[in-house]
C-alpha cells in the first residue's frame, strides 16, 4: 500500500492555504500521515526553552508537544483525521487507509535513534516517520514556493529545514518532494491521480 508522509509546514497555520492542501492531501488514494511542524504552538515553546535555559532533552521534548497541539488542531480543521500518538495507532490507520495526524512526543521520547538536540525539529521527523513506515513519498508543504532544482543540503544551509535533514532524508529511502503554494492550486487532482505536487528535491549531504 503506497503511503504518502506529508509534513506540514509551521507558517501554513494563518494561511488560506492550509484547509486547501488538507483537502487535497485527502484525495491520495494510498495510506497518508500528516506529520505537523510546531505551528503557532513552536515559537513559544522554543522560546520558553531558551529563556528557562533547559537542556536539548527538555527543549526537544517541549518541541514534540507543541507538535501534538498542532495536530490536535489539524484535525479540527479538516474534520475526520486519527490523531495518532503510539506506532500501534498509526499503523492501524495506515493499514486502514484513514487519515492519520501524527502527534509525536510520545514516539520521539521513545526511539533510540532520536538524538536529543537542537538540530531535529519536524523535518527530520517527517523523516525518520517516512523510513520507519517504508512511506512511498516523503512531501514538506511550505508556506512559500521553493526553487528549483533544489537538494536537502541547500534546504539545511538555508535554514528552510533542520541541521540534521539530510541525514534523516538519507535513511527515508523515498523519494522527497516540497511544494509551496504555486503547487496548492493543482495538487488535488494530481494527489488523486498517485502523483506528488511539488519539486522532487535531492537527497544529498554536506553543503
Amino acid at each position: 500500500m503506497s503511503l504518502l508522509v506529508a509534513r506540514i509546514g509551521d507558517g501554513l497555520a494563518t494561511t488560506p492555504h492550509l484547509k486547501a492542501w488538507l483537502y487535497a492531501l485527502a484525495a491520495w488514494p494510498g495510506a497518508l500521515v500528516i506529520a505537523p511542524g510546531g505551528g503557532p504552538f513552536g515559537g513559544g515553546a522554543r522560546a520558553a526553552a531558551q529563556a528557562m535555559g533547559l537542556n536539548a532533552l527538555a527543549a526537544q521534548k517541549i518541541a514534540a508537544l507543541a507538535m501534538d497541539q498542532y495536530a490536535v488542531a489539524l484535525a479540527a480543521v479538516r474534520p475526520s483525521p486519527v490523531v495518532a500518538e503510539t506506532e500501534e495507532t498509526l499503523r492501524t490507520a495506515i493499514g486502514a487507509k484513514h487519515i492519520a495526524v501524527w502527534a509525536p512526543s510520545r514516539m520521539v521520547s521513545a526511539a533510540t535513534d532520536i538524538p536529543a538536540t537542537a538540530d531535529i525539529s519536524s523535518d527530520s521527523l517527517a523523516a525518520w516517520l517516512a523510513g520507519k513506515f517504508g512511506a512511498a513519498h516523503l512531501l514538506l508543504i511550505e508556506e512559500s514556493d521553493p526553487p528549483t532544482p533544489v537538494s536537502t543540503a541547500w534546504l539545511a544551509k538555508r535554514a528552510m529545514v533542520d541541521a540534521r535533514f539530510p541525514d534523516f532524508a538519507m535513511l527515508a529511502q523515498c523519494p522527497i518532494w516540497i511544494a509551496g503554494p504555486g503547487a496548492c492550486h493543482d495538487a488535488e487532482a494530481l494527489l488523486a491521480e498517485g502523483r506528488v505536487p511539488g519539486a522532487r528535491v535531492t537527497a544529498m549531504r554536506g553543503a
